[in-house]
């Protein structure tokens, strides 16, 4: 067999990223036993018809699995042709179906891990940032339920886009099915029943129509599904990577005892799994671009200029969204928060939020909105420019001790407003719903489809 070392060129996807089971799936052994399940359900369906024997159907199964590597290629070489073009087209549908249902427990997973976080902490008060900058308090668990629920219009993405995945079924060189039609002339099977009888056993449905292989287009709809997947969790990976960074400090990634986080400065903890996600991510779509252009270019019944850059965009497309699903589950499993970062950035910042409800107390009070709004748009000012100069924030005795502010109310219901602050609505409420939602909904596709756990 032939075997390859790290001392040529091998893709990172081959030992570095993805899991086993997806190579697994994506590996040339498996193609051909896809190939030779094929084989068997033709000439079984071919049996029934008359066309070849019993027995010769019966041999092809008993040597299904005897996958022959070396001779293989020896005889590529020689031919220099992978195949019956449409048969390898067909077969190489497979994977991407199988892919998918990969994936999709993959996602359960880390849907799940959120889900977990969002109920558990959707009371938790934190900062929320407009623009990067301070804007009013929100709760983590509702800060969480943004990406879970990205993911969850994800996963319906992967959920209405699996019974899509078709094959181009058995129409022959372009499509049209006529040599079938010979073939079949003097059978009691139609080219339709045969191709359905097949194709039932394959368990894969076949588009109504097709050239020389399958359209295109299905692999474009799959990598796009793959691609929006890839931008939600870049987005979760992202913001876990600015929360993470010492300004903010409220979340950060799990960090092993022996974990390095420079090879210059040892203090460091850098966000290195969610820094690698934010990378295949980016490889991800890219390759989904490619998927595109195979389409838009394949050339009334079929070119060929897909064929290379296939043998690499799908398995890499489904290593990368594997890789980057096991890793940011790992992430938010072991995510870490900082209840005393996320308290500090309350107090320092939380009492500029509360400035809309005291504008509000005091022009129920018979203050002017306009001279309101610019006496405590001065104070802001001031405290901001103290917090420039690393001082704690001065706002609420600012805001106390203002004389046109205290001439409507009195300096301790101030103190009581901004105290009180700008809370958080019905933010938890609406986070523990949808993490109680995504929960029924994985469990209850994963009882039914245990593939997919």
């Amino acid at each position: 067999m032939t075997t390859y070392s790290h001392e040529t060129f091998i893709s990172p996807f081959t030992w570095r990223y993805g899991s086993d089971e997806m190579r697994s799936i994506w590996s040339e052994y498996h193609k051909r036993r896809l190939w030779r399940r094929i084989w068997v359900a033709l000439a079984e369906v071919q049996a029934e018809a008359g066309l070849v024997t019993e027995v010769q159907a019966a041999d092809l199964r008993a040597h299904a699995e005897d996958i022959d590597w070396e001779r293989a290629q020896a005889l590529e070489r020689e031919l220099r042709h992978d195949l019956m073009a449409e048969v390898h087209a067909y077969a190489e549908q497979c994977p991407v179906g199988g892919g998918i249902i990969h994936l999709r427990g993959r996602l359960a997973a880390l849907l799940q891990a959120l889900a977990t976080h969002v109920e558990a902490e959707a009371d938790t008060m934190v900062m929320a940032y407009t623009h990067l900058q301070p804007a009013e308090p929100t709760t983590l668990g509702y800060r969480l339920a943004q990406y879970a629920q990205d993911l969850f219009e994800d996963w319906a993405s992967l959920e209405q886009t699996l019974p899509r995945v078709k094959g181009k079924g058995f129409k022959g060189a372009v499509g049209t099915a006529s040599s079938y039609e010979h073939l079949l002339s003097d059978a009691s099977l139609s080219p339709e029943e045969m191709e359905r009888r097949i194709m039932s056993r394959l368990g894969i449905a076949a588009f109504e129509v097709a050239t020389q292989t399958y359209p295109r287009k299905m692999d474009c709809l799959v990598l796009d599904v793959l691609a929006a997947l890839a931008q939600s969790c870049y987005k979760l990976a992202l913001d876990i990577r600015l929360l993470q960074s010492p300004p903010l400090g409220e979340l950060s990634e799990p960090f092993g005892a022996q974990q390095v986080g420079s090879s210059a400065m040892p203090f460091k903890r850098n966000p290195i799994t969610s820094e690698s996600v934010c990378s295949l991510a980016r490889q991800v779509v890219a390759l989904a671009r490619v998927s595109w252009d195979n389409a838009a270019h394949s050339a009334l019944e079929r070119t060929l200029d897909d064929s290379a850059n296939r043998r690499s965009v799908l398995p890499e497309t489904f290593l990368a969204i594997d890789d980057i699903l096991m890793r940011l589950t790992r992430v938010v499993k072991g995510l870490r928060i900082n209840r005393e970062g996320i308290a500090r950035n309350l107090a320092t910042y939380g009492p500029f939020a509360a400035t809309e409800p005291l504008l509000m107390a005091l022009v129920k009070a018979g203050a002017s909105r306009q001279e309101m709004h610019e006496r405590i748009r001065a104070c802001s000012m001031a405290a901001w420019e103290a917090l420039q100069r690393g001082e704690t924030n001065p706002l609420i005795a600012l805001l106390a001790e203002d004389r046109e502010i205290t001439q409507y109310l009195p300096a301790i219901q101030v103190r009581a407003i901004i105290a009180q602050g700008a809370g958080v609505g019905n933010a938890p409420a609406r986070a523990v719903r949808l993490a109680r939602r995504i929960t029924a909904t994985v469990q209850s596709v994963a009882s039914n489809h245990p593939a997919a756990q």
